[in-house]
């Protein structure tokens, strides 16, 4: 089986859901292949006949080179192929299984076990587009194809057309009986749209219809999760492990099991399952291509050099990085911190943390594989080295470790400055920065965040400015507070909110207050001890058990009693807002 791409990072309001794309090495393709070649007596049918055996033991070198013997005696062998670029698949040479899959296309055109077979590589390698070609090739000859329909609606949903995706299983479903994995994959599609009760329903059904249906219970659990119920989600989260689950499901249901138990306050397991996310069968896993020790919780620092490599999103990497302080005093003044950091925050770290030696990492993408490369810290540049967030167990084992967090930014006092001058041009009164989404709106992020019309309580506070301080495309949601609210969000000169954190950083330092859901900008803001509102989901990990946010002790958080229940929040953030700042208007 294999997860969909759409999306990684742990964040608050959970992971992707788990929506099954079939397997590559499946009985019925395994059976089709040895029924073509089993009347077969030459050196190509016992070759292959070898290597479909193997296959079956999972000894993938001994297919390959089966493989490429019936290969040597017809290389016009499309089975053979077929065969050859699933091993590949199986061992996650994604570029060698998919000039494979197109040799066997080439040779066996039309068969829809290859067509199957090729689009799911080319989605699990993030080409949704090629793959949505290819199944629609399938469902022209065969329109009744579970398998097709199901993954033409992964296709679709990858590609941003979730609508389109759930009409088509709906399409689909109507009438017919014994597809759990359909129901399955349009529970994860209308959970991404919020409709959470509608995906539970889905999804009990299909465990009704197939018990041990790993996938399922753990959608179940990580809907139960973002509902603010983690308890019962770790109970299907469990039982989708203890199924046991196929290989490459089981860290994102680990992961979500750690933010569960996180999410309750228990940081001691809560952190150990969190070290999931570092296994290579992991949505989000990228390798650092790394060749000194790893080091683990527990091993010595004292006198040593560590690189330490930022991860998952620029808001992650700005949020662990309070523990660098910590990490630095324990390595003392003979050893050397290095800490890895996105190109954007390289100026804005290495001024908040002087002590630090501070260098860039990029991100790139190798034969379908993520990639983290280093460049100013070569092979055997340091002792060991750690992913920041696993310094987490070591230096952030209970609430009472966060004590000295937050305030650890440092913006640069020449641009705070500027931006009180400018700020001086506004409207009097109060200035309250707005950040309402995130980059990322897939992969279940967009259960975290309300609609922009909830805001209107808030944006109607009489004589408050409110500054944009949200990066990529937002003039839909600035025209519409004109419209239908009556209200101007100011919108600073000059400045690139995606691209310029340090200038954003210095920026969010100048405001009276910033109020929004955790993104980036958020953490920044927080993290240069900003005073800072934070409106987060029921249940939100990072609050840890606790009704604060223990990252920064400045930051008020403001939760619904029930998921997406944000209009009662929304007014005790407008009249908390109207009251604390009601003396300066």
């Amino acid at each position: 089986m294999q997860v969909t791409g759409r999306g990684a990072d742990p964040r608050p309001g959970g992971l992707p859901g788990l929506a099954v794309m079939g397997s590559s090495g499946s009985e019925a393709m395994l059976g089709e292949t040895a029924r073509r070649i089993a009347d077969g007596k030459g050196p190509e049918e016992v070759a292959l006949a070898l290597a479909i055996s193997a296959l079956g033991r999972r000894d993938f070198e001994e297919t390959i080179r089966r493989c490429l013997e019936a290969l040597d005696a017809n290389e016009r062998n499309g089975q053979a192929w077929h065969v050859l670029a699933i091993s590949h698949e199986a061992r996650k040479d994604f570029v060698n299984a998919l000039h494979c899959y197109e040799a066997a296309l080439a040779l066996l055109p039309g068969n829809s076990i290859v067509l199957l077979n090729l689009s799911r590589l080319a989605l699990t390698i993030g080409l949704s587009d090629i793959a949505e070609r290819l199944i629609r090739v399938l469902l022209a000859s065969d329109p009744g194809n579970p398998e097709g329909t199901n993954n033409l609606a992964i296709a679709l949903a990858a590609q941003g057309r979730g609508d389109e995706a759930i009409d088509l299983l709906r399409a689909f479903l109507e009438g017919q009986h014994g597809h759990p994995n359909l129901l399955n994959t349009l529970g994860t599609l209308v959970s991404e749209e919020r409709d959470l009760a509608t995906a539970n329903l889905l999804f009990t059904e299909a465990l009704r219809m197939a018990p041990g249906m790993a996938s399922a219970a753990y959608n179940l659990g990580d809907n139960l999760l973002v509902m603010g119920q983690a308890s019962e989600a770790i109970v299907w989260i469990n039982a989708a492990l203890d199924t046991p689950p196929p290989a490459e499901h089981r860290p994102a249901m680990v992961v979500a099991r750690a933010l569960a138990r996180l999410s309750m306050g228990d940081l001691e397991e809560g952190w150990k399952d969190y070290e999931a996310r570092n296994d290579p069968n992991w949505p989000g896993f990228i390798n650092n291509l790394r060749t000194e020790d790893l080091w683990r919780p527990g091993e010595p620092l004292a006198g040593r050099r560590l690189l330490v490599l930022g991860e998952q999103g620029l808001g992650d990497e700005v949020m662990f990085a309070g523990l660098l302080p910590d990490v630095k005093a324990r390595i003392g003044a003979t050893g050397e911190l290095i800490f890895a950091t996105e190109p954007r925050l390289v100026d804005l770290m290495s001024r908040s943390f002087p002590d630090t030696r501070v260098e860039l990492h990029r991100v790139a993408e190798v034969g379908g594989h993520r990639v983290r490369i280093v460049p100013g810290v070569p092979e055997g540049g340091c002792d060991v080295w750690t992913p920041i967030a696993s310094l987490l167990q070591e230096f952030r084992p209970s609430l009472p470790s966060f004590a000295k967090a937050g305030g650890y930014l440092r913006p640069d006092r020449g641009k705070v400055a500027y931006w009180r001058r400018t700020l001086e041009g506004v409207p009097p009164g109060p200035r309250v920065g707005l950040l309402w989404k995130s980059a990322v709106m897939a992969a279940g992020r967009k259960r975290a965040f309300s609609l922009f019309d909830a805001w209107e309580p808030i944006l109607r506070t009489p004589g408050v400015t409110f500054v944009n301080l949200q990066y990529d495309d937002c003039e839909a949601e600035l025209q519409l507070a004109r419209d239908q609210f009556g209200v101007e969000i100011w919108n600073p000169p000059g400045i690139d909110l995606k691209q310029d954190l340090d200038d954003l950083t210095a920026l969010s330092s100048a405001l009276d207050l910033v109020i929004g859901f955790s993104n980036a900008t958020f953490n920044l803001a927080a993290a240069a001890g900003a005073p800072a509102w934070l409106i987060a989901a029921k249940g939100a990990w990072t609050a840890l058990g606790t009704d604060r946010y223990p990252w920064y002790p400045q930051v008020r958080l403001y939760q619904p009693a029930a998921f997406a229940e944000w209009g009662p929040v929304m007014d005790r953030v407008a009249g908390d807002l109207a009251r604390e700042f009601g003396a300066r208007v």
